[in-house]
């Protein structure tokens, strides 16, 4: 009988054990850390995940510790939801966050454009979900049949780390995918028709400054067919939708940077009323 290679056995196993060291959940000091950064506005190390499991564990920490200061959870986000954003990170598919109960400014709200760390914003939707019953959709259709509302929104996330070129799916989501702020536009009436939900894949958002040259551009195609599927997505990653719950859809177009002095407005051609949702930046 062949004798076992004992140095090869030895090398394997320091392998798997280098292996299950590096695929940790972050500790409870270094996410403490990674938070107290975000909310000085500091630019920071990315935290060390190099998986989904390790990346949501990341996460469920983060949001206890922001949570303090902006809330408790108040519903969930997609991000890398559009192509141009998945082919920008090198992601196969979208990545899940949580927002936070106190993170929403006004329509047509000032703030600092320094307002994070890396500082960002983006056309968005919020879906505010009607009850529990859509965690049995199927299909956009029957994810519209339980919405109570839409707003538009635009999102203010923030990159945190010091060189966003380091982000991949497993650190953007490890951030929360950079939940911080956004502003919430006036309510859209949610109408149980094939003409509107249609019209959520159809219409055009732009994103527009004060003089109105165009800084963005996409169809509601852009997220994953129809932002609808975002709820779709979500539930089937691992989310459990309740009543009242927002849905940050994710990016219609890319993200912009903010600048000191800019006014961006956003607007939902096609449809009902052509919505718009505005920000200013000081």
């Amino acid at each position: 009988m062949r004798k076992p290679d004992t140095a090869l056995i030895a090398t394997l196993i320091l392998t798997f054990a280098a292996q299950a060291a590096a695929a940790e959940c972050p500790s409870d000091a270094a996410m403490a850390a990674l938070a107290a950064d975000i909310l000085s506005r500091t630019p920071a190390t990315p935290p060390a995940v190099t998986d989904m499991t390790d990346a949501l564990c990341a996460q469920d920490k983060l949001v206890a510790l922001l949570g303090k200061e902006w809330g408790a959870p108040a519903g969930y986000k997609a991000g890398l939801t559009s192509k141009p954003a998945q082919e920008a990170f090198k992601a196969s598919g979208p990545v899940r966050g949580v927002l936070y109960k106190d993170m929403m400014l006004s329509d047509g709200a000032s703030l600092p454009a320094k307002f994070a760390a890396l500082p960002r914003f983006e056309a968005d939707l919020i879906l505010v979900v009607a009850d529990a019953a859509i965690n049995q959709a199927k299909t956009p259709a029957e994810v519209l049949a339980h919405l109570s509302a839409i707003h538009p929104f635009i999102e203010l996330p923030d990159l945190v780390v010091a060189d966003p070129k380091t982000l991949t799916p497993a650190t953007i989501t490890a951030i929360n995918v950079g939940a911080r702020q956004g502003v919430l536009g006036k309510e859209i009436p949610v109408r149980q028709d094939e003409e509107f939900l249609a019209a959520l894949a159809a219409m055009q958002v732009v994103v527009t400054d004060a003089s109105g040259k165009e800084l963005a551009h996409a169809p509601g195609a852009a997220v994953l067919g129809n932002p609808l599927n975002s709820v779709l997505w979500l539930r089937d990653n691992g989310v459990s939708f309740k009543a009242g719950d927002w849905v940050s859809v994710g990016s219609f177009g890319p993200l912009l940077v903010p600048q000191p002095g800019q006014s961006a407005k956003v607007s939902y051609l096609g449809l009902p009323g052509d919505p718009v949702v505005s920000v200013n930046f000081e």
